[in-house]
């Protein structure tokens, strides 16, 4: 008798706690990929591009891999901003990430090495 007292209260817990669930109106409704809007009209998802921006920027900072810094100093000397560069950067970051994800492969340096040799 006990045990069925403790499952009701429980019970009755649980759609309490269902009740008092808050509800998801942000984006996760609407339209979402490729097709999202961001602010301002940008097509992008600014939190995955800053996402890709702070990979960038540890690289840079870590040097690993060296060819990073190498190509934003390349990149400047050309007369490249140093937020262009980044972002240039950044743009073979996300070709390298593709190629992981998409075609199961591991990172490869000499693709992301020669994918930076291309910028500019």
């Amino acid at each position: 008798m006990v045990y069925i007292v403790e499952s009701c209260q429980e019970e009755r817990g649980s759609k309490q706690v269902r009740g008092k669930r808050k509800k998801n109106h942000g984006p996760s409704g609407g339209v979402r990929g490729v097709d999202q809007v961001y602010d301002e009209g940008a097509t992008f998802n600014p939190h995955l591009k800053a996402a890709i921006l702070e990979v960038v920027e540890n690289q840079i900072r870590n040097g690993d891999p060296p060819e990073t810094q190498q190509t934003l100093e390349r990149l400047l000397v050309a007369g490249y901003s140093r937020k262009q560069a980044i972002e240039m950067i950044g743009s073979a970051l996300v070709e390298e990430i593709w190629a992981i994800l998409h075609d199961h492969k591991p990172f490869d340096r000499a693709r992301f090495t020669a994918l930076l040799e291309q910028l500019g």
